[in-house]
């Protein structure tokens, strides 16, 4: 057999093969002693019927099976003797194959990249030292008392205030008609001053009366979060049903036992300011993972095969779709496409499998390899992290040996940045204040994007 490899580029290659008209010959007469022995031709015995009249009437399909199996073997052993790392699915258009002949095809294929050593030891890296301050503590306590507040019927007879929680039916209007997709809400319960539905709506809910109708404007932006009232100029047919107030518990060791096993305010406000720590001790880690691939990625220049960012788009496109699938809708609802997806993040695609590249080149060139108890670990953390047990979750993997594969090469992926990071030149500083997104901030945006909708 003759193979030759075509370079188109550092990761696409052409084979061309010819397989010897000898072994065409020997292959199809190995096809049709088989068929011979087993086809039942009228007019003839089992096994007694002659070549020619098994050619006439099985030639096309007889020829057909023989051309693929001999694509399939020559293939593999082409990718084999000449040591390529084969990536996604090769591209072969199968010539018909003929009597007395060579049989020629050609396979383009994709592989994988070869990288230079890389010298990641010695890489200048910045970790910030986050601290957990009072401001997120107190912030913290604070969203746990709104969310154990009680919704209390109102004392006295007054309209409505910001602030209060409403209970309304509404129904919505366009053009004096019901919107089709819209169905009735009853008992719809809402903080008025949140703009839940939107500022204007809140704004005209504001001094109403119990049981009182209303009809209320609103017009949409274009980008308004729910697709079906996007761009839209609506009218709301309210019915008020009751107003209530929130009535929020008191900060003390009675609220603490409420939320766990806290004996008193004091193991609650630790475990609080232990789990902030831990966030930013993860962005942290996260920062100086983003320096250490960023001062990798200008030092190992190579071509990333097409197959292997087409994979990682589907992966982040498919991670999209369940997410919207999660929440009853699907991404056409938001306006987009797989399309506008694959346009959008395949930047991010494509770095993300130059990532994973430079990792396995370190995991092979440092011979990295996971011990039992690393292994162990790792299922551990994954048993915790999907709250299963930790037998479920291997007798899981022993189904799945693809998966399991998947789950230790990303513990050694782990175990390589570990690595780097080790030998690393680390400087420590503090947060640069007008960079640092502290808890605080981010909820008082939270409330001016809300009020805002």
């Amino acid at each position: 057999m003759k193979i030759s490899v075509e370079d188109v580029s550092s990761v696409k290659k052409t084979l061309h093969i010819e397989i010897p008209e000898e072994d065409v010959t020997q292959a199809l007469n190995s096809a049709y002693g088989e068929l011979k022995r087993t086809a039942r031709i009228k007019g003839f015995r089992p096994g007694k019927a002659p070549r020619s009249v098994l050619e006439r009437m099985y030639k096309k399909n007889v020829n057909a099976d023989v051309a693929a199996q001999l694509i399939q073997d020559s293939f593999v052993e082409a990718v084999k003797d000449n040591d390529l790392k084969l990536v996604g699915k090769p591209e072969i258009n199968p010539p018909v194959l003929e009597d007395r002949k060579p049989f020629k095809f050609d396979a383009s294929i994709e592989v994988s990249p070869e990288l230079d050593p890389i010298e990641f030891k010695g890489l200048a890296l910045e970790k910030t030292i986050y601290k957990a301050s009072d401001e997120e503590l107190d912030l913290q306590l604070k969203m746990l008392q709104k969310n154990m507040a009680r919704n209390e019927p109102l004392e006295e007879d007054r309209p409505v205030a910001k602030d209060d929680i409403v209970l309304i039916d509404y129904e919505v209007f366009e053009n004096d008609l019901p919107l089709k997709d819209m169905q009735k809400t009853t008992n719809f319960s809402m903080k008025v001053g949140e703009g839940r539905i939107h500022k204007d709506f809140d704004a005209e809910i504001i001094g109403m009366n119990a049981k009182e109708e209303k009809e209320i404007s609103v017009s949409f932006a274009d980008d308004y979060f729910n697709p079906r009232l996007a761009g839209r100029n609506v009218t709301f047919k309210v019915l008020l049903n009751e107003i209530r107030k929130e009535s929020l518990p008191e900060l003390d060791d009675a609220f603490a036992k409420t939320l766990g096993p806290y004996e008193n305010m004091d193991e609650l406000k630790d475990k609080i300011r232990q789990s902030i720590q831990e966030g930013y001790d993860k962005r942290a880690e996260q920062e100086m993972n983003e320096q250490v691939f960023t001062a990798l990625l200008e030092k190992a220049e190579f071509d990333v095969p097409d197959s292997l960012i087409q994979n990682e788009l589907n992966s982040i496109i498919n991670e999209a779709e369940q997410s919207f699938s999660n929440n009853n809708m699907k991404m056409e609802d938001a306006g987009l496409s797989r399309e506008k997806m694959e346009e959008k993040y395949r930047d991010v695609a494509i770095k993300q499998v130059r990532r994973q590249l430079i990792l396995s080149k370190i995991i092979d060139q440092e011979e990295l390899t996971l011990t039992d108890e690393e292994t162990e670990t790792g299922l551990a953390e994954m048993a915790q992290a999907y709250q299963q047990p930790v037998d479920s979750i291997k007798e899981y993997f022993k189904t799945d040996p693809d998966r399991f594969e998947f789950l230790k090469h990303a513990l050694l992926e782990k175990k390589a940045i570990k690595l780097i990071m080790e030998h690393g030149d680390i400087t420590e500083k503090p947060p640069e204040k007008e960079k640092e997104d502290t808890e605080t901030e981010k909820s008082e945006k939270a409330d001016d994007d809300s009020s805002e909708s």
